[in-house]
């Protein structure tokens, strides 16, 4: 079973990736009127940790969140994840299924194709 992220916890990541580690009550000058209650922001950070997803350091009375990943490697983990559970781990199915809903034209998976071979030969 994969722990993914609520909506609410994606907005505490948004502000340790912004921002850098930061205990709760600055996560709380962070948002907008009408600001989450203490406890609500406290409780989804602690979730985040239990998930993997945050670390926390000691700092006085209080503790210091960071996050364990940055943005792009929670969206590669996401997507693998989302490719693993609906789309029978198949990234050939994604690539199709962008050209059939015409998200990604044939030239522009022609070019991508060219960029991955032309990647490899430098290595």
């Amino acid at each position: 079973m994969r722990s993914e992220i609520t909506k609410r916890e994606e907005e505490v990541m948004d502000l340790l990736w912004e921002y850098g580690p930061l205990t709760v009550a600055e996560m709380l000058q962070h948002y907008d009127e009408p600001r989450p209650h203490f406890n609500t922001v406290s409780t989804m950070v602690r979730s985040l940790e239990k998930k993997g997803f945050t670390t926390h350091m000691a700092e006085g009375l209080s503790y210091r969140y960071a996050p364990t990943m940055d943005r792009e490697q929670y969206g590669q983990r996401y997507l693998g994840g989302v490719i693993r559970d609906y789309l029978d781990n198949s990234y050939k199915k994604v690539v199709s299924q962008f050209v059939e809903d015409e998200r990604i034209s044939l030239e522009e998976l022609k070019d991508l194709v060219r960029m991955i071979e032309k990647d490899r030969r430098r290595k």
